[in-house]
């Protein structure tokens, strides 16, 4: 029996949307784990001196002060090696903002190049970042053409995740943290590390959310097998999962965001589409909630 849109689930319910939760779940053996915390130890913030990503950086401060094992690099890429003295300059002004109200450890970094991204990619792999911290923005069109799609372009490459912060997100401490999962081969398509060093960072509530307009009011045995891997998988989170029967995947991530004072997606990229949705959708309504939203975008 499909659920009327009007019953009542445990979990949550608005309008048509239903989230399932279900206790006892089957076993799945998995390799045995130790719970041993995995620590950032390297983040990279870019800036062009733009108000999206000096915003950019102020968050990403917010978010690293007091972690000392952290050293955030503020990082600029210039074309000409006439502008270097400059770029330099302008980077040691920022940080010194920055570290006056934060308790951080900044170091700046320079560099000629010929491509942003490129560039960026080159630096982030040379100092071994575990994440990169990007804002994007959604004023104007030609802002979005130099900053936003050269943030969309990175959060592509796979050398480490990109957190985007658009330009009108405020900084709130990270409390409430939701997964989007297909819940499709998780075992193999979940890059867990680095979800985990994030999740260690922020001691955020872990919620793992699936979408699919053909959920029952019980699960199938592969949606079983699937929570249960993910359950092991990030058991020392105490994961909370949440199964929504709702055709737009877009509104639903929206509205479980907005019920459930999330403060930010980890979003498992597989496509680009997906995320270009997030940012560049056509629906108002989904725009208004997630232009404030920071999403930290992982390879699978």
């Amino acid at each position: 029996m499909i659920l009327a849109d009007w019953q009542f689930m445990a979990g949550f319910l608005t309008d048509n949307v239903e989230i399932l939760q279900k206790s006892a779940p089957n076993e799945v053996n998995l390799p045995t784990r130790l719970n041993k915390t995995i620590y950032m130890k390297t983040v990279i913030v870019p800036v062009d001196f733009s108000e999206t990503s000096v915003h950019a950086a102020k968050y990403a401060a917010q978010l690293l002060t007091g972690h000392y094992g952290v050293t955030m690099i503020l990082y600029h890429g210039y074309s000409k090696t006439s502008e270097a003295a400059k770029a330099t300059e302008s980077l040691e002004h920022l940080k010194e903002s920055l570290v006056k109200d934060n308790i951080i450890k900044i170091e700046i970094l320079a560099h000629e190049e010929d491509d942003f991204v490129d560039g960026l990619e080159k630096a982030a792999r040379h100092r071994s970042a575990d994440l990169v911290i990007m804002g994007i923005t959604g004023k104007s069109a030609i802002a979005q053409v130099f900053f936003g799609s050269n943030t969309l372009k990175m959060s592509e490459r796979k050398v480490c995740p990109v957190l985007i912060v658009p330009q009108n997100a405020s900084f709130n401490p990270v409390k409430n943290v939701m997964l989007t999962s297909d819940f499709k081969n998780t075992l193999d398509s979940t890059p867990s590390a680095p979800i985990k060093k994030f999740l260690d960072m922020v001691k955020g509530n872990l919620h793992i959310v699936n979408v699919d307009s053909e959920h029952y009011i019980t699960l199938s045995e592969d949606h079983e097998k699937e929570r249960e891997t993910l359950r092991k998988l990030f058991e020392e989170y105490d994961p909370q999962f949440y199964f929504m029967r709702l055709f737009d995947v877009d509104e639903a991530i929206n509205l479980f965001a907005e019920s459930r004072n999330i403060d930010l997606i980890i979003a498992i990229q597989k496509n680009r589409s997906f995320i270009d949705k997030l940012f560049n959708g056509s629906r108002t309504k989904t725009l208004s909630y997630h232009s404030k939203m920071p999403i930290l975008v992982m390879h699978e």
